[in-house]
């Protein structure tokens, strides 16, 4: 009915395995994967489909199996009442990912049209891990999120992954898929949300609210009084124009026996005007996306705490709106960080870092960090570099940095190590230099870089992995998985890491020395 209160993101439908292929109805869409120079599954003749008629219809078409290409077939008779075949590839993960996401996107439509299933067999020799990487994508790629008077068009009820001989390990990589796709689907939600409703009070609440559901878990959301008291003096200034003030949200995930402290921190600033150096219109539009870093750690935690993983991770969320009031911070003004560092403001427009630090120095200080992993749509200079689809990943310790980047590889995440030595960028390290403070928080090109360096401090001596995610947080348009908007990029890197076993720091994969300026 025009005028109801919808949820703003759409269902998700329901998604099951089977060992064989379920007898189709008039409601099904059936797709048939077709591999590398067009090769057509076995299976084609139990769904009464003559392999010799398909293989024409993908002639006619061109289709000769590239990932993510789609031919929609006639049907002969109504059972199924609409198939499709959708170009597979090699059937590697990535292939994998176009092919699912493609079927998905394609069987959504229909589904506007009375289609209410999708039948999606998976190649016969299929391992866990695509089980895993299929189930991933079919939440993902179906995901809309909208706010409008009428309620979202049909969409799937359900959808069957055919694996055949689907074993406990192909039920269990379903269930990890499931609960990984979830996560991001959930941190899109929060990065989605527009900044009238998604301000630093609104998030911790969603926060506090979706991780009350784990017996493991204690979350506690500090206000503007804690925070003065623990002396967030970056928190404080940047949320101080702000008539919605900072929140910072401390979830924990305490097993026993869960090994090192892993500390996650996400950048939380719910919509950024750039404060007094105020940014130009087109600058702002997607500022409320500002905050995609919390979002993603806040959505780790939530998926470590339903796998019941057995290890110690708290995500730290920083939260604060960048405002203009009589009340905002200045360039000029010296802020007094956690543990003692001082920072000279020179441009009320890099925040991120002045929030993230006082959140590092506190997951250090006061929360016992053995490992410091921070997640920040930080710098315009990253997307510059890397472009929109890969993140930029700065590590003081070579085994963390390996550690996430092959995390990453395995969930379809790419990230580009930047270098961080003092070999390659010690004599950037001059530009932070301030006459009245330990640093400035705007030390110019290139910014990526030195936006890193200036954290770096904050971390101290301990394993330390900054992740600027400014390109890929967001996207322009659907590709594979991924969808227009808010994308949730880096919760399956870091869940995915965490999953691998975390061991324990050594002296041994550090690969920097402690830095000149502690916090």
């Amino acid at each position: 009915m025009t005028g109801a209160v919808v949820h703003p993101t759409a269902p998700h439908p329901r998604v099951k395995l089977a060992t064989s292929l379920p007898e189709l109805t008039e409601d099904d869409v059936l797709a048939v994967p077709v591999g590398a120079r067009g090769a057509l599954p076995a299976w084609l003749a139990a769904a009464d489909l003559d392999p010799e008629w398909v293989a024409g219809a993908l002639a006619d078409t061109g289709n000769g199996g590239r990932p993510g290409g789609i031919t929609n077939l006639p049907v002969p008779g109504r059972r199924p009442r609409s198939l499709v075949a959708v170009g597979l590839g090699d059937a590697t993960p990535d292939h994998l990912r176009s092919c699912v996401a493609v079927a998905v996107r394609r069987a959504q439509t229909l589904a506007e049209h009375g289609a209410t299933r999708l039948v999606l067999p998976l190649p016969p020799d299929v391992d866990p891990e695509r089980v895993r990487v299929a189930a991933e994508t079919v939440l993902l790629a179906g995901y809309r999120h909208r706010r409008t008077s009428s309620p979202h068009p049909r969409r799937l009820a359900r959808v069957v992954l055919v694996v055949p001989g689907a074993g406990p390990a192909a039920v269990d990589a379903l269930h990890r898929g499931l609960v990984t796709g979830a996560a991001v689907v959930w941190a899109r939600d929060l990065v989605a949300a527009p900044p009238d409703v998604a301000d630093p009070v609104w998030l911790a609440g969603q926060a506090t609210d979706r991780l009350a559901t784990h017996d493991r878990v204690r979350t506690t959301v500090l206000g503007p009084r804690q925070l003065r008291a623990a002396g967030f003096g970056g928190l404080l200034a940047v949320g101080g124009g702000s008539d919605s003030p900072p929140r910072l949200v401390v979830a924990e995930h305490a097993p026993p026996d869960g090994g090192p402290h892993v500390v996650l921190v996400g950048k939380g600033i719910t919509f950024d005007t750039g404060g007094i150096s105020i940014k130009t219109t087109a600058g702002m539009r997607q500022m409320h996306t500002d905050m995609a870093g919390a979002a993603a750690v806040l959505a780790v935690l939530d998926a470590v705490a339903r796998l019941g993983l057995p290890v110690h991770v708290t995500a730290l969320a920083p939260l604060a709106e960048n405002a203009v009031s009589g009340a905002a911070y200045r360039p000029g003004d010296v802020l007094t960080h956690v543990g003692g560092r001082t920072t000279e403001v020179r441009s009320t427009d890099a925040e991120g870092r002045l929030v993230l630090a006082d959140a590092l120095a506190h997951a250090r200080l006061g929360l016992g960090a053995d490992l410091l992993v921070d997640v920040a749509t930080l710098t315009g200079a990253a997307r510059t570099a890397l472009g929109a689809r890969t993140g930029a990943l700065f590590a003081t310790d070579d085994d963390l940095a390996q550690g996430l980047l092959a995390a990453g590889e395995v969930a379809g995440e790419p990230w580009w190590r930047m270098p961080l030595t003092d070999e390659h960028v010690g004599h950037l390290r001059e530009q932070l230099d301030s006459p009245v403070a330990d640093a400035n928080n705007s030390p110019g090109a290139p910014g990526a870089t030195t936006a890193a360096l200036f954290l770096q401090p904050f971390a101290g001596a301990l394993p330390w992995a900054h992740l600027d995610i400014a390109g890929p947080a967001r996207a322009s348009s659907d590709h594979a998985e991924t969808v227009k908007g808010g994308t949730g990029f880096a919760v399956r890197t870091l869940l995915r890491w965490l999953e691998s076993g975390v061991s324990s720091p050594s002296a041994a994969g550090r690969a920097h020395p402690e830095p000149r300026h502690q916090a």
